[in-house]
């Protein structure tokens, strides 16, 4: 038996941003369909900063698959130059549980979770919108300038970070305008992702345009928070899942906390929009909310992808096992 090892250079040259979009539509409109399946993700939290989250995910048909994804989250990374998230994302054969691949999952997780934020723009944004402010100059600011290039036609992009030199390098790099302030960054802002390592909140709602779609992606665990309660109340609120949104989004737990939101306030699963069970943007001043977490089925379709291309391009190295 062998098992085929992808690293992060494997990953990236068989994921391509516009592929990895369908492919993550693909995946949350099977996930409303019932066709995959997935528990909450487990985190282990020792008595540091870092943390391991565990993220099985299954999906069944004619190619049954396990997948597990394995990721240490270790924030001082940035620091070091190194990716936070560290990991790998293994499949194992559905009917057999066989292992079959290992693949580096920094890689999958920096691009399929900017690809998702791309699904959430083209089914949310405004038509027409143009205008983009990413927060944060890290792997996932990196990757969202390319997610919204995908995207947003003729697009007009600002970079802001808490570390000016890292904002001008970003912005060399994604031919984009860097901004001193937040609210220089949001200013007239159609389109906001925020990919931040913050704390406590970074927007407000008062330095969002009418009718914009943010894309908040940093708050992917209860201690973070991005955006104000005001902005989570305000807006029309769409996730990847419920389940994970009420039980993992410091976002939403923060606005639950300060001003009692229930769960009756998401509006709907982007797969729901995808699979048309539920109603997306209404008119063009409404403000929509994206609050991304990330999902264990996003990671089983990204890494499916991988395996096929890689074998039909012989990439990798399969090792026995």
């Amino acid at each position: 038996m062998s098992v085929l090892i992808l690293s992060e250079a494997d990953v990236r040259a068989v994921l391509d941003m516009e592929s990895c979009i369908e492919a993550m539509e693909d995946a949350l409109a099977a996930l409303a369909r019932g066709e995959l399946a997935m528990p909450l993700r487990t985190v282990f939290r020792p008595p540091s900063e870092e943390l391991l989250g565990l993220m099985p995910a299954y999906r069944g048909g004619t190619e049954p698959l396990f997948s597990l994804k394995e990721i240490v989250i270790a924030p001082a990374n940035s620091a070091r130059g190194l990716d936070p998230h560290q990991g790998a994302v293994l499949l194992h054969e559905g009917e057999t549980g066989v292992l079959r691949a290992v693949l580096n999952a920094s890689a999958i997780t920096e691009i399929r979770t900017a690809a998702v934020s791309a699904v959430a723009t083209r089914l949310l944004a405004r038509p027409g919108a143009r205008r983009v402010a990413i927060l944060g100059s890290g792997v996932q600011g990196r990757s969202h300038a390319e997610a919204m290039r995908a995207v947003v036609d003729d697009i007009e992009l600002r970079v802001w970070s808490r570390t000016p030199a890292h904002a001008e390098a970003l912005a060399l790099e994604a031919h984009a305008l860097a901004c001193e302030t937040v609210e220089e960054a949001l200013a007239d802002a159609e389109i906001v992702c925020t990919c931040t390592a913050a704390g406590e909140p970074v927007v407000r709602l008062e330095w969002l345009s009418d009718g914009a779609h943010v894309n908040a992606v940093g708050s992917s665990v209860p201690s973070a928070r991005e955006l104000d309660a005001e902005v989570v109340a305000a807006a029309s609120l769409f996730v990847d899942r419920r389940e994970s949104t009420v039980n993992e989004s410091g976002d939403w737990l923060g606005a639950v906390r300060e001003l009692g939101l229930t769960a009756d306030h998401i509006r709907a699963e982007l797969g729901e929009l995808l699979v048309g069970t539920h109603e997306g943007r209404r008119d063009d001043s409404e403000l929509t909310l994206f609050e991304s977490l990330g999902l264990a089925v996003e990671d089983l379709a990204a890494a499916a992808l991988c395996v096929g291309r890689a074998r039909e391009r012989r990439l990798g190295v399969e090792v026995d096992f």
